[in-house]
């Protein structure tokens, strides 16, 4: 799952490098035709996460897009991580912890009621 928030992370590394450009220049063009066949592998890729997770989870786990967002400008465009940024991306880490396990333990009851 994670592998695909990745990919769908970078349509905003190609975005930002489409930007460099002037618009509707050749490399534009294609840098934006690039960013359309990123989105089209993630839609694939989501329909899949959706057949595995339940809907909440995937949700709460695409979050972590924004986490891979930030390294990726970091590593690619040597952008600032800063304490807020950090901070910032540890709720969500937080958060998602909180959800699979509240989610585990509700779908153990509902399992065990079940029976």
């Amino acid at each position: 799952m994670h592998i695909g928030f990745l990919i769908y992370s970078f349509y905003t590394v190609i975005g930002k490098f489409a930007s460099q450009y002037e618009r509707f220049s050749l490399h534009f063009c294609l840098l934006y035709c690039c960013v359309i066949l990123v989105l089209f592998i993630y839609a694939i890729i989501w329909q899949q996460v959706l057949k595995t997770f339940r809907l909440p989870i995937a949700i709460c786990n695409k979050a972590m897009t924004i986490v891979w967002g930030m390294i990726l400008s970091a590593l690619i465009f040597s952008e600032q991580i800063t304490l807020k940024k950090i901070t910032g991306a540890a709720i969500i880490l937080c958060g998602i912890i909180l959800l699979s396990v509240s989610d585990s333990s509700t779908s153990k009851n509902f399992t065990e009621k079940a029976e």
